[in-house]
């Protein structure tokens, strides 16, 4: 079917989350709506998990207009694209917040339309949503309102060369934040992918405090997909491409932003578009890797955390898959008793 944004797509009632316990795997919901090229790229569905209150809460991506929700685009069950979900005892869910519906009415970053809300936090207040398409952090209240966090503006640098363009040449890039999650400080921080033409080293992580403008925390990381602090106050951030997306053999990355505000390269090598990272109360780190491979996603767990050298990519840290021949794996969050919730989106034509 014609595409919102060109090209050809496919659309599937396929999305799904799954719960990964004691070593087993099992699918709790199905049906999401998604949504990808033929190859399953640029893929769209369920993006995210919060969990708050004993309940789960999902976040639905889009990567359009919301107007094509409404104007007979896609068919059923498209409608909950940009939605922010409860999930229900029996695998249906509810929605609890239209998150794309408010770029089309406020629009805060002032740019073209599009929405894709992508990552989600709950809280004692509602939550907040990090949307990559709005280059903004939403926050959804206890009435289920949607509001206005923090906006992430576009920043100047230099055309890539392939461009033809002046010598000097700088172009727009959008900040696309892909990941949010709370400091110990109750403060919010917020990871950022970039837009084309995703440079290394210009992305950054951004701490907001509701009420003012967001500042700059950490920099210098590319292409950031998750992070997540550990129980010490470290943050651990994952990149999806540490070397740039537009790389000929874009590697994935983990860093860790220690309290006292070094760094450590934790893993530089073995990691092929890594989407989701988390901390487990052992201390161990899950990680899913090749999210955006159909057919190739997998969780791991990574043990005998140390730093490495870079270069050369050596150090002592053990990979271990967890759970393996998933199709578009996309993240992950650790749950109370030691859980693992999957959000997985399966591309049909």
């Amino acid at each position: 079917m014609p595409g919102p944004e060109g090209g050809d797509v496919c659309f599937g009632a396929s999305g799904a989350v799954t719960r990964v316990m004691d070593g087993q795997q099992e699918r709790i919901a199905t049906g999401f709506p998604s949504l990808a090229a033929p190859d399953g790229s640029g893929a769209a569905g369920p993006h995210d998990i919060s969990i708050r209150g004993g309940d789960v809460y999902v976040i639905v991506g889009l990567g359009a207009d919301p107007a094509i929700l409404d104007d007979g685009t896609l068919p059923d069950p498209a409608g909950d694209f940009g939605k922010l979900v409860r999930l229900l005892d029996d695998g249906a869910w509810k929605i609890v917040a239209d998150v794309a519906g408010y770029e089309t009415t406020a629009n805060p970053d002032g740019g073209a339309l599009d929405s894709n809300p992508y990552a989600v936090l709950g809280g004692a207040d509602g939550f907040v949503v990090a949307d990559a398409g709005g280059n903004d952090l939403l926050g959804v209240d206890a009435d289920n309102v949607v509001s206005t966090v923090a906006v992430f503006p576009d920043v100047m640098v230099d055309a890539p060369v392939f461009l033809g363009l002046d010598a000097g040449a700088k172009i727009p890039m959008q900040s696309v934040p892909t990941t949010v999650t709370m400091g110990s400080d109750g403060a919010y921080y917020v990871g950022l992918l970039t837009g084309f033409p995703f440079p290394a080293g210009a992305a950054s992580i951004y701490k907001v405090v509701a009420g003012q403008e967001p500042e700059v925390f950490a920099e210098g990381f590319t292409n950031v997909s998750d992070i997540a602090f550990d129980d010490d106050g470290n943050l651990w951030v994952l990149e999806i491409a540490a070397n740039s997306l537009l790389a000929e053999a874009p590697a994935g990355g983990l860093t860790r932003v220690n309290a006292d505000g070094t760094r450590d390269v934790v893993v530089s090598e073995g990691l092929v578009m890594p989407t989701g990272v988390a901390i487990g109360p052992d201390g161990n780190v899950y990680i899913t890797n090749c999210g955006v491979c159909p057919g190739g996603g997998a969780v791991l767990r990574m043990t005998e955390v140390e730093p490495v050298a870079v270069p050369p990519a050596t150090g002592d840290y053990t990979l271990t898959p967890m759970m393996g021949a998933m199709v578009g794996v996309f993240g992950l969050t650790l749950v109370f008793g030691g859980a693992l919730m999957i959000r997985r989106r399966f591309i049909t034509p």
